[in-house]
């Protein structure tokens, strides 16, 4: 069903409430997601996007019974990844010849998934469509935002940005807009987005969004095609994508550890009275990451100053969770912040020393060489682990 979301500006996507996982396994979609397609009615009827390809029918059916697949003159495709393009086949089966415009990377990237030579038109930045009534497209190249195919379409004399998958997130609301729905849940899932989408393209959302601000042109409403539209101060999350994007940080520590026995649990948790101690409004929070979403767990990553690891010694190296979310972290190429590692073990104890050098690796400052245990931690080992976040708390 379409909905209005400015003058003859319309939603035609499609929410996708039982979605849990996404990109895969990847990440995690607690509150579900959409999949925002739009239709502009000039002139010229534009369509801006489609959906994911189990949807594909769905959509192009109701298309067609709400506006006529004859009457779609062309398709803008911003980004070529299958959540966003994968109602093309279905649509061009049943409309076939309808040109789409999209980047030279976004043709290769179609006909990578597709394996068809449909009619693409090739733009980058500054091209522009006139589509009748004193309205056009423009169209801004925005490659690693977050695939090399990505660009945003403006609409000039429209005051609409369709930015495809930047400042969206990963949410399922009737409500559609972010003026109607809880704003700490629109928080929470715009920063998870970013943490874990975004953080390694940190310098080029910069630079797009200077870009784009230099452009000097009236943002009314913001359309990304994962979550709700901003059309109330739409430009409070571009000022918030720009303070992301500057190595950004919180007073919070994120504390990282699993356990076998629960002594390195015991040791995160003394870790973290020392801290709390120490520096008493300083955030703490503590993540058994072989029981935490990890997606949830970068996300905390992505929001603190520091973050410390731990884990028990097993055949020289660390609990199989502690190094598949050290490798997530790597990947996300984290700045600015300070780490420290920690570890129980029986009789070798690698555990502690191969965690700081895998921070070290992943772009983190490494405070010391870590705090290590033998065997079970007994109270003066946990009161040595206190005297250790505290030491580490005054390094912040």
């Amino acid at each position: 069903m379409k909905r209005q979301v400015a003058e003859n500006v319309w939603w035609v996507g499609k929410i996708d409430w039982e979605l849990r996982k996404f990109h895969g396994s990847e990440y995690s979609t607690h509150r579900g997601s959409s999949y925002n397609s739009y239709l502009v009615r000039e002139a010229k009827t534009v369509l801006i996007d489609t959906v994911w390809l189990p949807f594909a029918k769905e959509y192009v059916d109701n298309l067609d019974s709400e506006v006529g697949l004859a009457n779609i003159d062309f398709i803008v495709q911003n980004h070529a990844e299958i959540d966003h393009s994968g109602a093309l086949p279905e649509l061009l089966r049943r409309r076939p010849g309808l040109p789409i415009y999209c980047t030279a990377n976004g043709v290769k990237v179609i006909k990578g998934h597709y394996h068809q030579d449909w009619d693409f038109r090739v733009v980058k930045t500054g091209d522009s469509i006139d589509i009748g009534n004193g309205k056009k497209l423009v169209f801004i190249e925005a490659p690693m935002l977050h695939w090399p195919d990505s660009m945003f379409t403006y609409l000039a004399g429209g005051a609409v940005l369709f930015p495809n998958d930047a400042f969206g997130q990963h949410y399922a609301s009737e409500l559609l807009f972010n003026d109607l729905v809880d704003q700490a849940e629109l928080k929470e899932e715009c920063v998870k987005y970013y943490a874990n989408i975004l953080t390694p393209f940190s310098a080029l959302v910069a630079k797009k969004i200077a870009e784009v601000v230099a452009l000097n042109v009236p943002v009314d409403v913001i359309a990304p095609s994962h979550g709700i539209i901003w059309r109330k101060d739409p430009l409070q999350i571009v000022t918030q994508y720009a303070a992301w994007a500057a190595d950004y940080q919180e007073d919070r520590v994120a504390i990282l550890y699993d356990s076998m026995w629960d002594g390195t649990r015991k040791l995160a948790e003394a870790i973290a009275q020392g801290i709390a101690q120490s520096s008493p409004c300083t955030a703490v929070v503590v993540h058994n990451v072989a029981k935490t979403d990890k997606n949830d767990v970068i996300t905390d990553v992505f929001r603190s100053k520091a973050i410390l690891a731990g884990s028990p010694t097993v055949n020289k190296g660390i609990l199989n969770a502690m190094a598949g979310i050290m490798e997530e972290i790597k990947g996300l190429h984290f700045k600015g912040k300070k780490a420290a590692s920690f570890g129980c073990s029986g009789w070798s104890g690698e555990a502690p020393k191969l965690l700081g050098q895998l921070l070290g690796e992943a772009g983190f400052a490494v405070e010391g060489e870590g705090f290590s245990c033998t065997w079970e931690p007994d109270a003066a080992a946990l009161d040595k682990a206190r005297d250790f976040g505290r030491d580490f708390a005054g390094k912040l």
